[in-house]
């Protein structure tokens, strides 16, 4: 059977001239090469694929892609990948789609040679998360990290910080959705140019926050048996962010409560929140298209910080303006089963950890989004609905979750080599509508709706007594289920 997509022409948007370096390759690995392959002009002969795990070599020899079955550690890094990213003439590319891998370490190391470098998350070294406070394990740190790295070397050669579906694509759909608002609403036709333009722009609009709203229906054909971890993307991933980090919220301007828990920072934009207990066993509520109303995971994510942080008016905790900003994840049904066995287990993970890919699924979308509340029409959500049967059509070796992924690692690839100067930059700095324009192909109906819906909806009449503020609908306290 052909490969997903191989009888369509398939547009060449970039050219790598140097070699091609992706360390890691499990299952955003396995479905980015086959987008690289089509959209970006390179030697194939100068692409190499580094993972401590052989698990997929077998696909790799079958298209002749060089492949190193090794570790990127903070003791090897430098001296095992300076070679390959600088063999042979051009600039050459480093995709860094693994775990444990020291984003920032490896980020500067390629800014120090001229490499173009991308990642989809801040990711420590290994072992990271076993030691030290959760203040210090929290995404808000790992983001300073990078920004004090941006503010000590400003420009230079380019670095995408945080570019896959969320945090990456979900920071193009929030400028997006503020466009098409501002002309729903007659304020204004024009994008702005600038940051200060974007977040005056949403202080206009009167967006009091923004959930990244994401509701994955992904069903598989069998059962998940017990004691296996199923999810649509990576459970390393996963279990990071939702178990092993505290939960964050950007720190709206206009929020009047926040938990009792609640610890702030001293660093930084210091507009963020980080609750002392993983996100994944918090929840809050929000509105997605297709289920409507919803309880969403409080998962901590880059964006929740970056957006809240480029759309700010002013500075420090009490700014002018600045939206509240989380995530609110609502994961497969195999992924919720999954993370309720391994809290109901004292949050010990399962012995095996398992991918769904594309066929063991048997249908169902995955709805990712962004929702900006608080407005004259209430709450606009924005966003991808890409089915599997869709990604089957479209792109090879993955489900609907990876390929919102793998497209938008696509995206700023392109958007990277053609503008090779930029320095480090995250996603919400970058041109959305350049980015869209090269992602939207694999994103499926990518649509708007407008709802009436509100976190206080059938709770002011309910038999049990309820910690509202009935005022103002779209505060933190009436979405947080506490």
């Amino acid at each position: 059977m052909a490969a997903a997509g191989a009888d369509k022409s398939w547009p060449v948007h970039a050219e790598v001239t140097g070699p091609i370096v992706m360390i890691g390759f499990g299952s955003i690995g396995r479905g980015t090469l086959p987008l690289i392959q089509r959209h970006i002009k390179h030697d194939p002969s100068r692409v190499v694929v580094v993972d401590p795990s052989d698990l997929n070599k077998a696909y790799l020899d079958k298209q002749n892609i060089k492949f190193i079955q090794q570790a990127v550690t903070k003791e090897n890094y430098k001296e095992f990948l300076t070679p390959l990213l600088t063999e042979g003439e051009g600039q050459g590319f480093c995709v860094n789609l693994s775990v444990d891998t020291g984003s920032l370490d490896i980020l500067k190391l390629c800014r120090e040679i001229n490499v173009l470098y991308i990642d989809t998350v801040v990711e420590p070294w290994l072992g990271f998360f076993k030691d030290g406070g959760l203040q210090e394990k929290s995404n808000y740190a790992l983001r300073e990290t990078v920004r004090a790295e941006v503010r000590a070397n400003p420009g230079g050669t380019t670095a995408v910080s945080c570019c896959g579906a969320n945090p990456g694509m979900v920071s193009w759909f929030v400028k997006q959705a503020a466009v098409n608002l501002a002309k729903d609403l007659g304020v204004t036709e024009e994008v702005p140019k600038t940051r200060e333009g974007w977040a005056k722009l949403m202080q206009t609009l009167g967006v009091k926050g923004v959930h990244i709203a994401e509701r994955d229906t992904q069903r598989a054909i069998k059962p998940k048996p017990l004691n296996v971890f199923w999810n649509t993307w990576s459970v390393e991933g996963m279990l990071s962010e939702g178990m092993y980090q505290p939960s964050e919220v950007g720190w709206g301007s206009h929020e009047k409560w926040k938990p009792e828990n609640a610890g702030t920072h001293a660093d930084g934009f210091q507009g963020a929140i980080w609750i002392p207990h993983p996100g994944a066993d918090l929840r809050v509520r929000t509105w997605c298209p297709t289920p409507g109303p919803q309880y969403g995971f409080l998962v901590t994510h880059n964006e929740s910080l970056s957006i809240s942080d480029f759309y700010t008016v002013g500075e420090g905790p009490d700014a002018e303006y600045r939206p509240t900003c989380h995530y609110a994840y609502h994961p497969c049904n195999d992924a919720v089963l999954s993370i309720h066995e391994c809290f109901g287990n004292g949050a010990k993970p399962q012995p095996e950890l398992h991918v769904l890919d594309e066929d063991e699924i048997l249908d169902g979308i995955d709805e990712l989004g962004v929702l900006l509340y608080g407005h004259a029409k209430n709450a606009y959500w924005y966003g991808s609905q890409l089915s599997i049967e869709e990604t089957r059509e479209i792109a090879p070796d993955q489900n609907a979750t990876g390929l919102q992924v793998t497209s938008a690692v696509l995206a700023g690839m392109v958007w990277a080599i053609e503008n090779p100067t930029a320095g480090i930059v995250e996603t919400d700095e970058m041109d959305h509508a350049r980015c869209l324009e090269v992602q939207m192909p694999y994103l499926g109906p990518v649509k708007g709706y407008y709802t009436d819906w509100t976190p206080l909806d059938g709770r002011k009449d309910s038999m049990f007594p309820e910690d509202i503020d009935e005022s103002d609908p779209w505060q933190f306290r009436n979405t947080f289920v506490h």
